[in-house]
């Protein structure tokens, strides 16, 4: 009798039209956790990304009401600024792409219907997207596992809660990762860190311009979208070696 599959377990905090690779975490989890009880940033990727125009790769970024300390899930958007001029800058962007009318009315009901929530909004967009192209994982909210920890004891928490045998990271938590591997360990929890490349595909505008918002290529690749998004895919680091598991 063959071993059961290891389930994946990847956490990322919910972030506004996520780049490429953020998608292709999404494609290799079996968890997908949105980190939504953390600390907000203010000018972080939880509230601003880049869409190409005919001028390059430029921010859209949601206004947030000020109030400090908050966590990501208490972030309040100022809707008076919202949404009317961002759904105009992502008309004028990829009005002429190949998939503008299957995508925006999609993108403009999730904008209009907005409650406030920067998290809520975040979230909503990212399953949209996942729907669209069939891409599949079970989405768990941070703040509703009510964990103790923070950073890597956190993770290895919220692994051992899902009963993930695998911790899938982003590439830039490697530091402090490999300082903190103990967690993992103790847990029999093997990490491997992202590597991730984005492939080229045809935009409006050339020559190909890399890490832009996903919606880049959601708006000009449609169905094809999935086939891209993991042709960028490479091998992942192991952080610790299974056998010392």
């Amino acid at each position: 009798m063959s071993e059961p599959r290891k389930k994946i377990c990847v956490v990322m905090q919910p972030t506004f039209l996520p780049w490429v690779g953020y998608f292709d975490l999404i494609d290799q989890s079996d968890y997908f956790v949105f980190l939504d009880n953390v600390q907000f940033e203010k000018s972080s990727w939880q509230q601003r990304n880049r869409i190409l125009t005919t001028k390059g790769l430029e921010w859209i970024s949601l206004p947030v009401k000020r109030k400090f300390p908050q966590l990501i899930c208490e972030a309040k958007i100022q809707m008076e600024d919202f949404p009317r001029k961002h759904l105009r800058a992502i008309e004028c962007a990829y009005s002429r792409a190949l998939f503008f009318n299957d995508l925006f009315p999609k993108l403009e009901s999730i904008f209009n219907e907005c409650d406030g929530s920067l998290c809520n909004l975040n979230i909503r967009v990212v399953k949209m997207l996942c729907g669209l192209i069939g891409m599949e994982s079970q989405f768990v909210m941070a703040s509703e596992l009510d964990l103790p920890g923070r950073r890597s004891t956190l993770l290895g928490n919220i692994c051992e809660r899902l009963g993930a045998d695998i911790y899938l990271s982003p590439a830039g938590s490697e530091g402090y990762l490999i300082e903190e591997m103990l967690e993992f360990n103790q847990r029999k929890i093997k990490v491997l860190l992202h590597n991730y490349s984005p492939a080229e595909y045809d935009q409006l505008h050339r020559p190909f311009v890399p890490y832009a918002s996903a919606i880049d290529l959601f708006f000009n690749q449609g169905p094809k979208s999935l086939e891209t998004i993991r042709s960028g895919r490479k091998e992942s680091k192991v952080m610790n070696e299974e056998e010392n598991l």
